[in-house]
């Protein structure tokens, strides 16, 4: 084949046409050698149909699932490259997560004696499936090597036959049939080692071209086999024409490859004049091709440089927060998610050149270890605060567990609530304590509340008998009838209020019915024929015991409010009214205005009187 290429393209002279002719054989050197490496293992012709991703993106997690999925092919060498960045990607990261490991024992455990272990159940599973691999590939290269011997003594034998064939004591038909036959053999014979692939092909083709060329054949049966070996070259070079305009360049030059491989193979020779010809012509089209692609790569190679610079301004960015000073807990959480996410930055930044790619990873790894020590030597600092934290859990610990089995639930529940809290406002505890203690506290809140639970639902079917008896009796003190006598009425209704309170507890759901009951007291009370301030207090009184029965402090807390601010809004106008009325001094004393404003400085005198018992009453409580 290389023979044909000598005059390539005859319309450039001198030092044009060796520079043509030096890229053209450079386009078909790239794809003899990648044919050359095909033919050696079948497992390699679909290489390229898989898609190599972004493994260094993906998280450990991940890289073992795509391991695991890759090894559950057969042709393991159409795997191998992308199981080498796998490799690559994972143990990358696996060794940079050991060393923070690593930094956080030292610091954890500074005066320990205690050598760092670190067990990985993700990593003994990458192992074992890499070993796997490896001894796939072994074992797949052990059986390839014989076979790849034994073929290429074959093809040796074949071209050694070829060369007997060119002699002039055989029969003309004879040395066709023998030719045939060993042409037959010869596309049988299986692949041969790569570095012996172009080489005993090309001998292989001269040998062939020597048997048309010197024997003088049938020269119409020849002239026939030049004219279809024409004809199958030809639509070679229209399809290879057509590939040219393929969007997709890789895969065009893919099919490319495979039509060298047709041409080289499968094709015998053409007419001595045409050969030089169709070669030119299919060698130009491989020259453009190869510099499309070349094209791409060439982009690639920049993206390369590109991810580089990228990675290089992240490190900057990781050294300069390792630099920058923080005081606060909650500081460092803010700087420990600017690095997680400048770490997965450049993770997904991409490939860099291969000549510097381990010298950016261990600028990244350093960048990250000085941030992790400057981060450390502070959190250092901080483990006696979390010793004096551990402290104050274990005491709510015993606390806990001291109250978990008191039966006085109205007493205990807002302590346990209040030590519930209290552990919420603590900070952390030495890491390796963590989940006991918690495991010791909830423990005993639950219990507590289990307890708490069983005896509310006990409760329950009570609360619903004493709902059921409330709302019957509603029904009695409306049709409550006064006698006009102010002591029996007054009495009475108080019999059906301590009456009322002796069904007890409704369930939270239905306490509307209390409601019910204080609006017919008010009716009531209104009709009763005393004091206003006595009726009053009554209702007071009443609305306050059930509010305390609620158990709710807040509800109280809110209701002293409420009345202090009653008792300062009637004072302040007491205070108006007074203040007005010294207006009104030499005013005569039947003077009308003069007596409203008395008299309305008396009403409101009641008034605070009224909210200031009221006040008395639940300060009492």
């Amino acid at each position: 084949m290389q023979e044909e290429m000598n005059d390539n393209l005859p319309q450039a002279d001198g030092d044009q046409k060796t520079e043509i002719q030096a890229t053209a054989n450079e386009a078909v050197e790239t794809i003899e050698n990648l044919n050359a490496e095909v033919s050696e293992d079948a497992t390699l012709e679909d290489n390229l149909e898989i898609p190599m991703q972004n493994y260094e993106a993906m998280d450990m997690d991940k890289l073992v699932v795509e391991l695991e999925h890759l090894m559950t092919t057969d042709k393991i060498m159409l795997v191998s490259k992308h199981i080498d960045e796998i490799k690559s990607a994972f143990l990358s990261k696996y060794y940079h997560f050991l060393d923070e490991k690593r930094e956080e024992f030292i610091h954890e455990n500074p005066n320990s004696n205690e050598e760092f272990e670190y067990h990985s159940p993700l990593k003994v599973k990458f192992d074992n499936l890499y070993t796997n691999f490896k001894a796939k590939k072994n074992a797949h290269f052990k059986s390839l090597e014989s076979k790849l011997k034994a073929n290429l003594q074959e093809r040796l034998h074949i071209i050694e036959e070829l060369k007997t064939l060119i002699s002039p004591t055989e029969n003309i038909k004879d040395s066709l049939k023998h030719f045939n036959e060993l042409r037959e053999r010869w596309k049988n014979a299986g692949p041969i080692p790569k570095d012996k692939y172009n080489h005993v092909w090309n001998n292989y083709h001269f040998h062939i071209e020597n048997f048309y060329d010197i024997l003088h054949l049938d020269r119409e049966a020849r002239d026939l086999d030049f004219k279809n070996n024409l004809d199958k070259k030809t639509k070679i070079i229209e399809r290879a024409k057509d590939l040219l305009n393929e969007s997709d360049v890789l895969k065009a030059f893919r099919e490319l490859q495979l039509l060298h491989k047709v041409w080289k193979e499968e094709i015998g020779p053409v007419s001595k004049e045409k050969r030089e010809e169709v070669w030119n012509a299919f060698s130009e089209i491989t020259k453009q091709m190869h510099d499309k692609r070349e094209a791409i790569f060439a982009e690639l190679r920049n993206r390369e440089v590109e991810n580089l610079a990228k990675k290089k301004e992240i490190i900057a960015q990781i050294e300069q927060i390792a630099t920058e000073k923080v005081e606060a807990h909650s500081g460092w959480q803010g700087q420990v998610n600017k690095i997680e996410a400048l770490r997965q930055a450049f993770f997904e930044a991409g490939k860099v050149p291969s000549e510097v790619n381990e010298n950016v990873w261990a600028e990244f790894k350093n960048a990250v270890r000085n941030f992790n020590t400057h981060k450390n030597s502070f959190y250092k600092d901080i483990k006696k605060e979390q010793q004096g934290n551990l402290d104050k859990k274990n005491a709510l610990v015993a606390r806990a567990k001291e109250l978990m089995e008191s039966d006085d639930f109205a007493a205990t529940t807002p302590i346990m609530k209040k030590i519930q809290e209290e552990w919420k406002q603590i900070g952390h505890v030495p890491r390796k304590f963590s989940d006991s203690v918690w495991a010791e506290f909830k423990d005993a809140c639950n219990h507590y509340f289990d307890r708490l639970h069983a005896v509310r639902n006990q409760n329950e079917e009570v609360e619903l008998e004493a709902f059921e008896k409330k709302k019957e009796y509603i029904e009695i003190v409306k049709a409550f009838e006064f006698t006009g006598n102010h002591k029996t009425d007054l009495d009475a209704i108080k019999a059906h209020i301590e009456a009322w309170k002796s069904f007890g507890k409704v369930p939270f759901a239905r306490r509307h019915i209390e409601g019910k009951f204080n609006k017919v007291l008010d009716g009531l009370f209104e009709n009763l024929t005393s004091s206003k301030k006595e009726a009053e207090m009554m209702r007071f009184n009443n609305r306050l015991e059930q509010i305390s029965g609620d158990g709710d402090s807040r509800k109280l807390d809110n209701e002293k409010v409420f009345l202090q601010r009653k008792v300062d809004e009637v004072q302040n106008e007491i205070f108006q009214l007074e203040n007005n009325i010294q207006f009104f001094a030499n005013a005569k004393k039947d003077n009308p205005m003069v007596a409203e404003v008395k008299k309305s400085i008396e009403r409101h005198k009641e008034e605070l009187a009224l909210w200031k018992e009221k006040l008395k009453q639940v300060r009492n409580m």
